[in-house]
């Protein structure tokens, strides 16, 4: 009864952490959710074309991606965990609602690499720590859990800048107002740690210096190919704008359309997650692949269903990816293994944002193509890494 009861506290101190990480991950997703929304439009009023669009919403996830590999090294060596994700936290406080006063797009895109920056030093710190959070309560259900509460900030954000950007009609003035939850982002972070004190960000002494498993690149490669054909909504919201399809001042509540949906599915496919495996995941693709043909090649509605779906496919990520991870690799090595992760997807995310940025101007016909047949590719490896996944993570515990 004892042992019993010690496991009972343990699950709800891992709980009561998951939901204090979640808070600081949804006032965050507030400040750069609600940004996200508007970037595309904004850069088009500083005079951006859409293949700049691209190249710049990519080179973001690029430079941030790279430098994950880098401080997900730098968390497994210096265990320095807290350290490394409030100073991520602390950056993104500072440059968000400095956009409001850019006048050119270099300068926008100046601050939108730097926060990126920000987020990809507190990444695989805070994925180490959920990580070990998730692994008593199960990872799908536990990511999916942080992830829905992420994403209620990334609806509360948009529908911030829908309401700002409708009263003001322009997109400037906007980012002052997200300085309050950039703000109140920081302060969770110092909660968080407050909340689960016996957690200090140090996993146990290192048993064994072994690389990680083969399996490991396979799935790692599997996600890059996912990022490469998956859609950047900076370039959809550019379509929107540039067509006239959706009005200026409905964009940012499209984008909290589809950050609802993902917080949704989050917490959904966690569950189908822990039940079932990776497989889920390829699922999850098939349907979120649509975005491509109903966005561009649609009308209204179809942009409407477009979101949905987009949306959908980042829950699925959201709860999917990171879950696997953490059942393949062992605590010692996951700011690594994390970081790696991040930096092999951003870089395809820049690949493939860059690309279909060209291709829209090119014809937009090819730039639905190339996203398609980069998200079955995708698809058809997790489908097949299913069973060599499952052994693997057998094999680890």
């Amino acid at each position: 009864m004892e042992i019993a009861g010690a496991k009972t506290a343990e699950r709800k101190a891992a709980i009561r952490f998951i939901v204090c990480l979640g808070a600081v991950s949804l006032f965050a997703d507030m400040t750069y959710e609600g940004a996200y929304s508007i970037m595309g439009g904004f850069l088009k009023d500083l005079g951006a074309t859409a293949a700049e669009v691209g190249i710049i919403a990519g080179l973001g996830e690029m430079i941030a991606a790279s430098l994950r590999y880098f401080s997900g090294r730098l968390a497994d060596r210096t265990r320095a965990y807290w350290t490394i994700a409030i100073a991520g936290y602390a950056l993104n406080l500072l440059v968000v609602p400095m956009l409001a006063f850019v006048g050119t797009w270099q300068a926008a895109a100046i601050l939108i690499i730097a926060e990126r920056t920000g987020k990809a030093l507190r990444g695989p710190a805070r994925d180490v720590l959920l990580s070990d959070a998730t692994g008593k309560v199960g990872h799908g259900w536990g990511f999916g859990l942080h992830a829905a509460m992420d994403q209620t900030g990334a609806v509360a954000g948009p529908v911030l800048m829908a309401i700002t950007v409708a009263r003001l009609h322009n997109f400037a003035p906007a980012f002052l107002r997200l300085a309050a939850p950039a703000a109140l982002a920081f302060v969770a972070m110092l909660a968080a740690r407050y909340v689960y004190p016996e957690n200090k960000g140090t996993p146990p002494t290192r048993k064994d210096t072994a690389v990680l498993p083969k399996v490991y690149w396979i799935y790692v490669a599997a996600a890059g190919v996912l990022a490469l054909g998956f859609l950047d909504f900076p370039l959809l919201s550019y379509h929107f704008e540039n067509t006239a399809l959706v009005k200026k001042e409905y964009i940012p509540l499209l984008y909290a359309l589809a950050m609802g949906v993902n917080g949704l599915s989050a917490l959904i496919f966690g569950r189908l997650f822990d039940k079932y495996g990776i497989v889920v995941l390829a699922w999850g693709i098939l349907i979120s692949m649509l975005a491509l043909p109903l966005g561009f090649l649609g009308g209204a509605t179809a942009a409407a269903i477009a979101v949905a779906c987009w949306g959908l496919g980042l829950g699925v990520q959201d709860a999917s990816l990171r879950s696997g991870i953490a059942q393949l690799v062992s605590m010692n090595k996951r700011g690594n293994a994390f970081g790696t992760f991040n930096a092999v997807y951003g870089l395809m995310w820049f690949a493939g944002s860059a690309t279909m940025g060209l291709l829209y101007d090119h014809w937009i016909g090819s730039l639905v193509i190339f996203g398609l047949a980069a998200q079955i590719a995708a698809a058809g490896m997790f489908f097949w890494l299913r069973k060599p996944l499952g052994a693997a993570i057998a094999e680890n515990q």
